[in-house]
């Protein structure tokens, strides 16, 4: 199983970016996805997460109305769209699958985002 993250970048507060994580050896549709950021000396901590139907996503609360989780069945890949970025939203940022409601089996290497002033 492979979980390959692309997208990051450095941008300025306010600019956009769209993360996306395209998967092998398993099937996205039938997993719990999950993006989840780590910043240097910080603790990793769940930014989004969308449940197997694909129709219910929660969301840190510092992220919502400006990060959107979604996924392309067609395609295998999980996407995080990021809107009004904010210098806090710096991280290395991980997609997720977890094959029950309570494990997280799978990582990705992660992606680097930086946000600057």
């Amino acid at each position: 199983v492979q979980l390959i993250e692309s997208g990051g970048g450095m941008v300025q507060t306010g600019d956009s970016l769209t993360l996306s994580c395209t998967a092998s050896g398993l099937i996205v549709s039938g997993y719990r996805m999950a993006w989840v950021r780590q910043a240097p000396g910080k603790e990793r901590e769940f930014v989004a997460v969308i449940r197997r139907s694909g129709r219910d996503a929660i969301y840190k609360d510092s992220v919502k109305g400006r990060f959107t989780i979604s996924r392309d069945n067609a395609k295998n890949t999980l996407f995080l769209q990021m809107n009004s970025l904010k210098f806090d939203d710096s991280a290395v940022y991980y997609c997720a699958a977890g094959a029950t409601s309570t494990s997280w089996d799978y990582w990705g290497q992660g992606t680097q985002v930086t946000v600057s002033w």
